[in-house]
């Protein structure tokens, strides 16, 4: 469970949806600091990037929203009549989500999942939350057990961030430094920070369209299509034989 102090995210969000102007930090281990307006998670799907409002067309059957913040894509999958059970760590993001209308969400770990949610035909992983497998290792683990609870025919709306789409010194040093210990050039670790709140440090995983067809080999799932939006773009993987190759991205 999160604690208070360390829930800097849903204390942003719940300000946010107060009324006020919140501004969090996301802080990266080498010392890299950026921030973020909160009112982006409480957008409408028109005003979403692109990527993820194509995705959207992929919609389908019973919905588990994972990461879902203050509940935009729970609350839109809602409207269009699906049964959507929407996680996040953080206790106050899920009150946002409650006092907005979410139907059923939950406190929960991404990697706590299990049989007791039930199944279902759509995972949603938006707003760059594949990054939350963080590592290649759990996200195979991950994925192999998302596998045991969706149906036949499931999919994953996935959204990452391509690390590569950049020419800056700074990242490049970052990806140089990962790999010598032995991490992914974009497996970031990062808190968010807002006000006296800090999350605990964690990883959190960005790949390029590649890695991630690479990742997924061997775990049921394969990227069937991507859309791209600049340096993000959302993948449509579904269950069946494991791709090797690009699906490509439009």
């Amino acid at each position: 469970m999160v604690r208070e102090s360390e829930d800097a995210f849903g204390r942003a969000l719940l300000d946010q949806f107060q009324g006020e102007k919140a501004i969090g930090i996301v802080e990266r281990d080498d010392g890299l600091v950026e921030t973020e307006s909160m009112a982006w998670y409480f957008s409408e799907n028109r005003k979403w990037h692109s990527a993820e409002r194509r995705a959207l067309r992929y919609l389908s059957g019973r919905i588990l929203d994972v990461g879902c913040g203050a509940g935009r894509v729970a609350l839109h999958a809602q409207e269009r009549g699906h049964d959507v059970v929407a996680i996040d760590v953080s206790p106050l993001a899920i009150d946002v989500c409650r006092r907005r209308g979410v139907r059923d969400a939950r406190v929960l770990p991404f990697t706590r999942i299990d049989s007791s949610l039930g199944r279902f035909d759509t995972v949603v992983m938006f707003g760059n939350n594949f990054g939350l497998f963080a590592s290649p290792q759990r996200a195979r683990w991950m994925l192999r057990r998302l596998k045991g609870l969706t149906n036949a025919g499931a999919r994953i709306l996935a959204v990452s961030y391509d690390p590569y789409t950049t020419a800056s010194s700074r990242e490049l040093s970052y990806h140089e430094r990962n790999r010598k210990r032995g991490r992914m050039a974009g497996q970031w670790r990062i808190r968010v920070r807002y006000e006296t709140y800090a999350t605990p440090w964690a990883d959190y995983l960005m790949v390029s369209l590649a890695e991630m067809e690479e990742l997924v080999v061997g775990t049921g799932w394969h990227v069937q299509r991507a859309f791209q939006d600049e340096s993000f773009y959302a993948a449509v993987l579904e269950l069946g034989s494991d791709g090797t190759h690009s699906r490509g991205a439009v």
